[in-house]
């Protein structure tokens, strides 16, 4: 089959060909987008799923939905060590340049970037262009206390936006990277956004145990929110998603081989666009794709992902917790409880817990419950027993 038509585009973030399965996510969002245009007050969404889940297309695809119903849309992906203050002040003052694009800066729009100057001035973050044109608004974003600051802008950045007939979409991913501190001040923000009604929504995603510390942040943040959990893709969903793109450039999948291909996958997004790649490749066609092609193509599409998308997280971390992660897959599929982990590495739970410390905060596992860890990416126990056992 010719590789330069090969519909299928395993990535980081990469849109899928054929968005299947998320439906009643996008339905949500659109419904909550337009409440909120009309005054009507709605939650913000937090979607938490493992990786390859397919949660960073779902913020491109909710980015697109703003923009397309008049709201301006800006997005940050949350790092280690994140200093939320700088970005958030980057996300503000990029929305409000584009709120006042094609006006003149009126005394509005002043008071506007004078609020996000404060906040400047008492966080030390950088000066951006037309930001250092301004004054200071004094007693606005400058308390230097985190949680009030970050709500004063929000508020503001929303009062400008619903007084030009607009919104503000801010998208974060990777948002279990915010520190205990960081997160609270998220969310008094948007729970000042939410009493006053405001047109400013933040759409996060994040691991599983993100609900659990959004929680711990906040006791009112599942009122805040709509926990949206997003997994693999039915049988059904999956086979949309691996036909549907084939059809388009008429080529059809044998049943056989599609149901290998599911399976081979678990039906996973990240996953079903790796096999799908590399069955069309090794397809001898030339409108088919039969069951010996995606044979051929297993052992091809594993060395692809356990050369890039798993060993990109796993090289990441040092041998001790390298020898956890093999303690966690030589139990078979998790969860698993961390005193067995420990127990076969021959230490205490206490003698591994910063191993465990390091592997949560580096976003390779996660606790779904007490004592109780997990991998956060799928059938990553199977690359480790390939890799280590």
């Amino acid at each position: 089959m010719d590789p330069v038509s090969n519909p299928y585009s395993p990535g980081a973030g990469t849109p899928p060909p054929a968005l299947a399965g998320r439906d009643e996510e996008l339905r949500a969002f659109e419904i909550a987008l337009k409440r909120m245009d009309i005054g009507r007050p709605d939650r913000s969404t937090l979607l938490t799923g493992l990786r390859g889940v397919g949660k960073t297309v779902l913020l491109s695809r909710f980015g697109e939905i703003a923009r397309q119903q008049g709201w301006t849309h800006q997005h940050l992906e949350a790092i280690e060590d994140i200093d939320l203050a700088v970005q958030v002040a980057g996300l503000a003052r990029r929305a409000m340049l584009d709120l006042s694009r094609g006006r003149r800066m009126a005394e509005r729009t002043q008071r506007a970037l004078g609020v996000l100057r404060s906040l400047q001035i008492r966080w030390s973050v950088p000066e951006w262009g037309a930001v250092m044109e301004v004054e200071p608004f004094a007693g606005v974003a400058d308390s230097g206390k985190l949680e009030d600051d970050l709500a004063d802008l929000f508020v503001e950045l929303g009062e400008f936006a619903g007084e030009q007939s607009s919104g503000v979409l801010f998208t974060i991913d990777e948002l279990q990277y915010l520190s205990r501190e960081q997160l609270s001040a998220l969310i008094v923000g948007l729970h000042q956004i939410s009493q006053r009604q405001l047109p400013l929504m933040v759409v996060g995603a994040g691991l599983p145990s993100l609900p659990g510390l959004a929680g711990e942040a906040k006791s009112y943040a599942e009122r805040l929110f709509r926990f949206t959990s997003i997994g693999s893709l039915s049988d059904a969903e999956a086979k949309i998603a691996l036909a549907d793109p084939a059809l388009d450039q008429s080529v059809t999948w044998n049943p056989e081989a599609i149901e290998l291909a599911i399976e081979q996958s678990k039906g996973y997004p990240y996953f079903l666009q790796e096999f799908g790649k590399q069955s069309w490749d090794t397809a001898t066609g030339p409108d088919v794709i039969r069951l010996a092609d995606v044979e051929a193509a297993i052992p091809i599409a594993n060395d692809e992902l356990d050369t890039g998308f798993f060993s990109a997280r796993f090289d990441r971390v040092q041998p001790a917790a390298q020898e956890y992660l093999l303690s966690m897959a030589s139990l078979g599929s998790g969860p698993y409880r961390s005193a067995d982990v420990a127990g076969g590495m021959g230490k205490s739970t206490r003698q591994a817990a910063p191993l465990r410390d390091i592997l949560i905060k580096r976003g390779l596992c996660y606790s779904p419950s007490r004592g109780v860890i997990d991998f956060t990416v799928p059938m990553f126990d199977r690359f480790v027993r390939r890799r280590l056992g």
